[in-house]
């Protein structure tokens, strides 16, 4: 299993749990926020290079 395998299944099973513990609302705005916040937090200089190595990828 690749390392970013790992992280999505992760990723996933947090999910479940806070959708169990608390309302699906927050649950929600963690899962998105997180990353939205993360993504905002970079220079603009690394925003432009993530999505230059993601289109990349894309491409494949």
């Amino acid at each position: 299993m690749s390392m970013n395998a790992k992280i999505a299944a992760g990723g996933v099973a947090v999910g479940l749990l806070l959708l169990i513990w608390l309302p699906w609302w927050v649950a929600f705005l963690i899962v998105v926020g997180v990353p939205a916040v993360a993504y905002l937090a970079l220079d603009p200089s690394q925003r432009r290079r993530l999505r230059r190595v993601t289109r990349k990828e894309l491409g494949r």
